[in-house]
């Protein structure tokens, strides 16, 4: 059977949290762009923990803001969905399993942008969350936001703003908290510089603009916990373990944290951070970003590419073999860590490196590699390219493991193949699909230059990495070392002989 309300009653397991009486009735007080698994696994998951406890009481209208992927499921199981938790701790298996109702409706932008404007007019909605990848928010400065919908992500959230400001005539309490969850430095003072910006493009009046920048709370915030999907072999378990199908089956490790940068009077409009010590509201969420970002995030991004290219699916798999796990260990411990930054203390990011190289360990999340490269080349400039530029800063020498993985990320940035809008890599003879919006300039580079050259073109892209990373000593022969070792060896035997 599926997941759906009228079964509930038939799941009897004793495992299964199920949804409270009462938890289907509640208002909606969140509006919420994006569908994807982290926000089903983190920000959803705080809320619907908090309608358990009484706490919150108010459930969260998702938007399907692009045009991939497909929201059927939801509607098919009622929004409903199951969220299992997993980890090894002390050698023995933790776990929780719940079913999730804090999702009222699914709207798609595209075909029901007049349903999502009319939840402007519920006051009882203050809240907008969003997830829209590194990529979303960006201005587009010819963009018309009276479109149906607008284009890009700042232009609906906009919109949305605006028609809330005519619905209640500029009321100093009708202002919204808005949190967006994209992993970006300031993510909450980018989007509001980006709608701010955009409201004067579209001339929606100083009275607007006013109220915008002062009734509306724009949070920066960082999201951690790793959040994936079952595979072809975890699926089928766990549904029989469960008892039914559920093709929304969302599995997360049992660490979570969302930190909001606000005050108290954030904490009292967000009161479903009661319900979890996971949900941290400070004024300055700046060190827990820096940790997270270079000791989390960095990592997957500079081994993604070297990790694909030698075979191994997931994270987890990668810490399974003694070779990968070594690189992925020194990395961290050897180069990362050196080049953050000083203010904070050694210990910390030495206790958070260990918490994550265990993270990486548990065995029920399978994080692909090939999913970690979605957007590889903006995430290596946010996440990579200030590592080694501080590498450099600080011993004057090409960081060995840096450099690897920056050729690493090159070849497999070598597009082959272009198929309408598509660009592909190949891999042992079978094609992957390249999702970063620089595919065009790599398929072009790759088609014309010989490796050295390339590496050349590449690195000194300065709207690609913010610098001339030519200028870096030694820096360029070092990748280009690397690539070609790649190109002649495989990447398996180039990482065999670097590491051992």
């Amino acid at each position: 059977m599926k997941l759906k309300q009228s079964i509930l009653r038939e799941i009897k397991s004793q495992h299964i949290l199920l949804p409270k009486e009462g938890a289907f009735h509640l208002p909606e007080k969140v509006l919420q762009f994006g569908t994807g698994r982290l926000l089903r696994g983190l920000p959803d998951y705080y809320i619907d923990k908090a309608n358990r406890a009484g706490v919150f009481n108010g459930r969260v209208v998702a938007v399907k803001s692009t045009n991939k992927g497909d929201i059927s499921a939801y509607r098919k199981q009622d929004r409903l969905y199951t969220i299992c938790e997993r980890e090894i701790v002390n050698n023995k298996m933790v776990k929780a399993n719940t079913v999730s109702a804090a999702i009222s409706r699914v709207l798609v932008a595209q075909d029901e942008w007049p349903d999502v404007l009319q939840c402007a007019h519920n006051r009882e909605l203050r809240i907008i969350i969003s997830n829209t990848t590194e990529v979303g928010i960006q201005l587009f400065p010819d963009e018309d936001i009276r479109k149906n919908p607008p284009k890009s992500f700042p232009g609906k959230l906009l919109a949305f703003l605006y028609e809330r400001f005519s619905a209640f005539g500029g009321d100093t309490e009708s202002g919204m908290v808005i949190i967006p969850t994209e992993l970006i430095p300031d993510n909450g003072i980018r989007l509001k510089a980006v709608v701010t910006e955009l409201a004067v493009l579209n001339d929606l009046g100083l009275e607007f603009i006013q109220w915008l920048e002062t009734r509306n709370h724009f949070c920066s915030s960082l999201v951690d916990r790793i959040v994936s999907v079952p595979n072809e072999t975890t699926g089928p378990l766990l549904e029989k373990q469960l008892g039914y199908k559920d093709d929304l089956l969302t599995i997360t490790e049992m660490y979570s944290l969302w930190v909001i940068e606000g005050d108290d009077q954030i904490k009292e409009i967000l009161s479903f951070q009661k319900a979890d010590k996971g949900l941290v509201i400070i004024p300055d969420i700046e060190i827990y970003r820096e940790l997270k970002l270079r000791l989390l995030n960095a990592p997957h991004t500079f081994t993604c590419g070297i990790a694909f290219l030698a075979g191994y699916d997931t994270v987890q798999s990668a810490m399974e073999d003694k070779l990968s796990e070594s690189f992925i260990s020194h990395l961290i411990f050897r180069e990362i860590i050196p080049s953050m930054s000083s203010d904070i203390d050694q210990s910390a990011k030495e206790e958070y490196a260990a918490h994550v190289l265990n993270r990486f360990r548990n065995p029920f999340m399978n994080h692909y590699w090939k999913n970690i490269t979605l957007n590889y080349s903006s995430k290596v400039r946010m996440r990579c390219v200030p590592l080694i530029l501080n590498y450099y800063k600080n011993n004057n020498t090409v960081p060995p493991l840096f450099s690897l993985s920056f050729a690493a990320y090159l070849y497999f940035m070598k597009a082959v193949k272009k198929e309408g809008g598509a660009f592909y890599g190949v891999l042992n003879g079978e094609y992957y699909l390249l999702e970063d919006d620089e595919a065009a300039l790599f398929y072009s580079l790759w088609q014309k230059k010989n490796p050295g050259t390339l590496v050349v073109e590449v690195l000194k892209e300065k709207p690609l990495w913010g610098d001339d990373l030519t200028l870096l000593p030694g820096f360029s022969q070092a990748v280009t070392d690397h690539l070609n070792s790649i190109i002649n060896t495989g990447m398996k035997k180039t990482l065999q002989s670097f590491v051992l």
